[in-house]
């Protein structure tokens, strides 16, 4: 089957599943509203699938964030308001605006380059959306973006207004002065609003570290939730084969344990 036969019969599916006297009853009932989670579950999903390497599932997870689109474009349709035809054209559209150095003046750029081009074209389309008058400069951020992503679009926004540090040292120095404040904070009173607020700090500038190291803190912090799980379930097993469990064992126990299974073999 052709690409473009599969697509069409993607569509009818999808309008199948939505019809109101023959459809089913569960895709029925859905709204946009209703399609969010599952929308941000398999997009996870996807992430899951590539950073565990298991590209064998790859394709299976990819098709579950499709269908998601197609979601969207059938109920879009429905109230008149776009249809998936509209949703490819308007992408079509939006990478042509955004790459002028392929589709336009055809220039080599380098990736700095590259970056003040896309921030200075997604500037006037936030200046067009706003008809003209002066937008937000975080009107098309996302307000319920995971935290760290959120950081991170921030961070880049203002970058490319030109305030940031040069390099990572400057970045990382500033993690160091955050320290210093939490400290400050917890000293006083661990438990006030003062010290949750520096802590939120610290977790910022971190966030900044990781953008100024090219690496994405959404990734940086899976993999390190990832490694600490896998590493105390050596833990659990450590005390285990001697004769220990989790529930009785103290902390000296146990942190013994997590330095026994850090050492190299």
């Amino acid at each position: 089957m052709s690409q473009q036969n599969a697509l069409s019969e993607l569509l009818t599916i999808m309008a199948r599943l939505r019809d109101p006297k023959t459809g089913c009853p569960w895709d029925v009932k859905q709204d946009f509203k209703s399609i969010v989670p599952h929308t941000i579950e398999e997009a996870y999903e996807v992430a899951d699938c590539i950073e565990r390497g298991d590209l064998s599932e790859l394709k299976t997870e990819l098709g579950d964030l499709l269908f998601q689109v197609i979601f969207y474009a059938q109920l879009g349709k429905e109230q008149g308001l776009f249809d998936f035809h509209d949703i490819v054209q308007g992408l079509n559209d939006k990478l042509i605006r955004r790459h002028p150095h392929i589709f336009a003046q055809q220039q080599n750029l380098t990736d700095e380059q590259i970056a003040q081009q896309w921030q200075a074209i997604k500037a006037q389309e936030r200046i067009e959306k706003a008809n003209n008058a002066t937008p937000s400069l975080w009107q098309d951020i996302p307000a319920n973006l995971p935290s760290l992503s959120k950081a991170k679009k921030i961070q880049q926004r203002v970058a490319g207004l030109g305030f940031d540090w040069p390099s990572y040292h400057g970045a990382l120095d500033k993690v160091a002065e955050e320290v210093d404040e939490v400290k400050e904070a917890l000293a006083v009173d661990p438990y006030s609003a003062h010290s949750a607020e520096e802590v939120g700090d610290l977790l910022f500038a971190t966030v900044n570290v990781a953008r100024h190291i090219k690496r994405d803190p959404e990734q940086l912090l899976r993999a390190a939730n990832d490694k600490f799980s896998v590493r105390f379930e050596k833990v659990q097993a450590y005390l285990t084969e001697r004769g220990q469990s989790l529930d009785t064992a103290t902390l000296e126990q146990m942190d013994a344990a997590w330095e026994a299974i850090k050492k190299p073999v």
